[in-house]
């Protein structure tokens, strides 16, 4: 049996991009921009049929939406610009110390004393 595409409900944009709290208030999927962002920030948002809990992320047309069994898809008006969507940069990956692992500190000059006063240095490092 041949699984059918699934149906979209087109939406046009005038501007892009726009965010995702803003679209779901546009789109009288919230009420409120407090609650388009709970919504999202519990899970039960998807674009591009993935799951997003990024608020304020851009969408662009040729995104979908995917919302309480609705997928819609973004497209732009007639006459209007597409925007240049930015390159995906990928962070690089920070590497923590272990929590219980101290750093060693150089002791080589703690019992060095000055020759010309007698005194032994002060590390404030």
């Amino acid at each position: 049996m041949l699984e059918q595409p699934p149906e979209y409900i087109e939406i046009e944009l005038e501007e892009e991009p726009i965010e995702l709290c803003n679209l779901l208030k546009v789109l009288d999927l919230a009420e409120t921009g407090g609650q388009a962002k709970v919504l999202i920030a519990e899970g039960y948002v998807a674009v591009n049929h993935e799951l997003c809990t990024v608020k304020r992320k851009k969408l662009y047309a040729g995104d979908t939406l995917g919302f309480d069994g609705e997928i819609y898809q973004l497209t732009l008006a007639e006459g209007v610009e597409p925007a240049e969507r930015p390159a995906i940069i990928e962070e690089p990956k920070v590497v923590q110390d272990a929590p219980n692992q101290r750093k060693k500190r150089n002791r080589s000059r703690k019992d060095k004393k000055d020759s010309s006063t007698g005194r032994k240095p002060i590390s404030f490092g």
